[in-house]
């Protein structure tokens, strides 16, 4: 189990949450995923085919959140595989290379599949992955936090390598989004419809009641 993680039942959770990993192949979703949920990090993995998830939960405000973390390959080749499996998503980690400039160039375009795709709510977070490179460094921080104000986007550097901020990266999104989410359910409950006098709800009758109707005014 990865530090941190629930020691209640795999099906004992509060919350739910699909988040998805997108970006350029070999930026490093499969490690943050791998990091994130088994505490593990190969330098040899290959790239994603087709699409792979685990699962991890952890603990905010009291509630059990589970996580279902979703990674798909970011070879042009697989593209259609990734457009449907957005749906449903709640949270987005969208991940670059902060040594690859071209990774970081083509966030513009994966924002805007993610925006074409996923629910107009989804909560995004751009991550700048392998921070422990800073002598190959392309990518300044600088500039991705101004894109991020532009986007209206969450930012975070990690390093799946060295475990630094990938517990943050993903307990932050998962916090944002609980967070987005209970207030939903508080604003629901306060503005449930109270039913008023006249209000009409029409329930089907079964065959039954049906003969036992009699007309006029209930």
């Amino acid at each position: 189990m990865a530090p941190g993680a629930s020691h209640k039942p795999d099906d004992d959770y509060d919350y739910l949450f699909k988040v998805v990993l997108i970006g350029d192949s070999g930026v490093g979703k499969s490690n943050l995923l791998s990091r994130f949920t088994r505490n593990e990090f190969c330098l040899e993995s290959k790239s994603t085919i087709g699409v792979e998830f685990a699962t991890r939960s952890i603990q905010v405000d009291g509630k059990t959140i589970k996580a279902q973390i979703w990674d798909t390959a970011g070879q042009e080749r697989y593209r259609a595989i990734t457009s449907a499996y957005y749906r449903g998503a709640v949270g987005a980690l969208l991940v670059y290379d902060i040594t690859k400039q071209v990774t970081f160039e083509n966030v513009e375009r994966w924002l805007k599949e993610l925006r074409d795709h996923a629910d107009a709510n989804i909560v995004i977070m751009l991550v700048g992955n392998k921070s422990d490179l800073r002598h190959l460094r392309s990518v300044h921080t600088e500039d991705a936090q101004a894109y991020c104000e532009k986007e209206h986007l969450s930012f975070i550097e990690t390093s799946a390598l060295e475990s630094t901020n990938v517990e943050s990266a993903f307990k932050r999104i998962l916090t944002e989004i609980y967070h987005i989410v209970s207030k939903k359910a508080l604003a629901a409950d306060d503005n449930a419809p109270t039913p008023q006098g006249g209000t009409r709800i029409e329930i089907k009758d079964t065959p039954a009641e049906s003969e036992k109707k009699k007309s006029g005014c209930c």
